[in-house]
């Protein structure tokens, strides 16, 4: 669409953010029936010319738990000539070894702020998860790899319903603690809203975590990612995950929409004027090409909107 959206700054905003792609590894992790390699290949390569320039690549988890991320070992080598940052996750120190194998200079761990889920997703207690991170943030810091903290249900949790601010501070710092480079704050379940965003910014950075260490991860479930991205943006966070077309799920919401569309992210950050370094008819043509793999429309409002034909 010529000449739209209109840039029209705002006051008080950041001038450039980092989108961190999650489409190729929390997108397509939900898929109901495995992706071939190859296709994931293409998608990280399309995702790459586009403009974004850090793109989660893969999961090394054990298969038996996501087996739509069971060929890790075999995608990896076919990103190297990506021109971008290709950071993956790992659970433990077996997954740790699987990464570092094939080169892989960025890592993520999964942790929790809540019990339940701690135990669901991890086997684990709170603090048994982040004994098991202890080592493996250490080796990969050790390895001279950045080390990305993802923390799961900061806003709300499914089984215990809200979730105290001070309770995420506190497993926030400890990830920061164990050596984490960065923090992502998931808000898993979609629940958040932009005076609880802003809250538990502000709570982090009285327990003494810098805003430029902190990431955010919105799920679209109430329609709040958006707003709740702003708010952030307006405290200055300047890194936010999102997903290409908006892929992904949360199967613990009903009726979740999944991950905030990177489509949409970059239609509301062209209007304010923010550069991102993403080209959004690339990015959308890429959207629609994996929604043809997938054989679904895209659920992104804007790709959509700019793929619409008369």
């Amino acid at each position: 669409m010529i000449g739209l959206p209109m840039r029209v700054p705002a006051p008080g905003l950041p001038a450039r953010v980092r989108i961190h792609e999650v489409g190729a590894r929390d997108g397509l992790q939900n898929e109901k029936t495995a992706v071939p390699t190859e296709v994931k290949a293409e998608f990280v390569r399309r995702l790459a010319a586009s403009g974004l320039t850090t793109i989660e690549a893969t999961s090394f988890v054990h298969p038996k738990w996501v087996p739509q991320l069971a060929d890790a070992e075999q995608l990896f080598p076919l990103l190297a000539d990506v021109d971008a940052e290709l950071p993956v996750l790992v659970p433990n120190e077996r997954g740790l070894d699987r990464a570092l194998a094939l080169g892989a200079t960025r890592i993520a761990v999964f942790g929790s702020a809540t019990e339940t889920f701690a135990s669901r997703n991890l086997n684990r207690t709170v603090a048994e998860s982040l004994a098991m991170f202890e080592p493996v943030v250490a080796r990969a810091r050790q390895g001279g790899a950045h080390v990305r903290g993802y923390l799961s249900m900061c806003f709300g949790d499914p089984w215990e319903g809200a979730v105290p601010v001070h309770q995420v501070v506190s497993v926030a710092k400890a990830l920061l603690d164990l050596g984490c480079d960065e923090l992502s704050l998931g808000d898993t379940i979609g629940v958040a809203t932009p005076g609880h965003v802003q809250a538990l910014l502000s709570a982090l950075n009285e327990a003494g975590v810098p805003t430029d260490r902190i990431g955010v991860h919105f799920h679209d479930t109430y329609g709040q990612a958006l707003s709740n991205t702003l708010a952030a943006l307006q405290h200055g966070v300047t890194t936010v995950d999102a997903s290409a077309g908006g892929l992904g799920g949360c199967p613990y919401a009903k009726s979740a929409t999944g991950n905030l569309a990177t489509e949409d992210l970059v239609w509301m950050l062209d209007g304010l004027g923010i550069e991102t370094g993403v080209d959004l008819a690339a990015l959308t043509a890429t959207s629609v090409w994996m929604a043809e793999q997938l054989g679904r429309p895209s659920p992104s409002r804007t790709v959509r909107a700019l793929s619409h034909k008369e």
